[in-house]
């Protein structure tokens, strides 16, 4: 069966794999989209430490059950589209002994430090599998970046009465704007894309930043009577909205990081002190998927906005090179496989 390949920092292939079977406990699942996102773009570029080559990408996952394992639940049917965890947890880190299984120390992502879905065919334990009656492909593609934004904002503990400002529009950050506006909170996006402000504002955001052509700084203070954000997001991973966080938000406020920085950042630490801040680091995501679907069916995220190509299996290649030579003019690849 055919599977897309990175075989090589800015190489790719079209190569030929074998057809899993299931195992007892396992879906066979046909992969109808999957979609790439910025973990797949550092692979291609070889930024990505994660990662050993050749590798099949493939973690943001919709599909259709073939066949199932003598021991999967019934509601399992031929034919159901679903959604896919693509995380793994070994039950015994540190982690993993506190319930956190998203921070597992030896966890395995499907197209990251394990070959993904970007192939035909693969199997999963059922467990790994969510149907979402309602839902459309699309949709069910875009439930895993989400659900990391989701997190979040479950990171931040976000309530109705909160300001949360998110940096950066790409689909994890639009993730954290629907989630903050999906309890209720007063959410701030601030990215340097006109574009790209305009979706997150139709994802839930109250208010847009361009910090190309305001003052980040006046504007925030503006939209708090003065205090800063109670919560802040950072979804971009450069130094300086590491520091931006840091600075902009309010005494005792809350900051959360989920982008990767790829180099190391310097602080002016006093402001960790004198504010009394919670600074988190958020990865993948824990049991957000629910509640990611149950937004996803009230039709509060604009889903065909965010999808700037969908492409072939065999164009895959071509539109990684396009997305990683004009990376500011991409939200969202979707691949077809069928």
């Amino acid at each position: 069966m055919k599977a897309f390949l990175i075989t090589n920092p800015g190489a790719t292939e079209l190569g030929n794999v074998s057809k899993p079977a299931p195992g007892p406990g396992d879906l066979l699942l046909r992969t109808r989209y999957i979609g790439l996102c910025g973990t797949d773009l550092n692979t291609f570029r070889g930024t990505n430490p994660m990662v050993t080559y050749p590798r099949i990408p493939g973690h943001e996952i919709a599909a259709t059950i073939v066949d199932a394992g003598a021991n999967v639940p019934s509601h399992f049917q031929f034919g159901t589209d679903v959604t896919v965890s693509p995380y793994t947890s070994c039950g015994t880190c540190a982690s993993c002994l506190r319930g956190r299984t998203n921070a597992c120390m030896s966890n395995q992502t499907l197209g990251v430090q394990r070959d993904g879905a970007m192939q035909e065919y693969f199997t999963v334990p059922w467990q790994k599998a969510f149907v979402a009656n309602g839902l459309s492909l699309r949709e069910l593609t875009l439930v895993e970046p989400l659900g990391v934004g989701f997190h979040t904002v479950s990171r931040a503990r976000v309530t109705n009465t909160d300001t949360v400002a998110v940096i950066g529009c790409g689909a994890v950050g639009l993730g954290a704007v629907a989630a903050a506006a999906f309890r209720g909170a007063d959410t701030v996006i601030i990215d340097i894309d006109d574009a790209k402000l305009a979706i997150a504002k139709q994802a839930g955001a109250h208010h847009a930043i361009n910090s190309r052509s305001e003052d980040v700084h006046t504007r925030l203070q503006e939209l708090t009577n003065g205090h800063g954000p109670d919560v802040i997001i950072e979804a971009v991973g450069l130094p300086a909205t590491y520091r931006m966080a840091i600075e902009e938000v309010a005494f005792t406020g809350r900051v959360v990081y989920v982008g990767y920085a790829k180099e190391p950042v310097t602080y002016e630490t006093k402001y960790f002190v004198q504010k009394e801040l919670d600074i988190l680091g958020s990865r993948n995501s824990l049991d957000e998927f629910p509640d990611v679907i149950a937004m996803l069916l009230q039709g509060r995220f604009p889903v065909e906005a965010t999808v700037s190509r969908v492409v072939p299996l065999h164009q895959a290649g071509e539109a990684l090179a396009g997305w990683a030579d004009a990376p500011q003019t991409i939200t969202k690849i979707l691949v077809e496989l069928s």
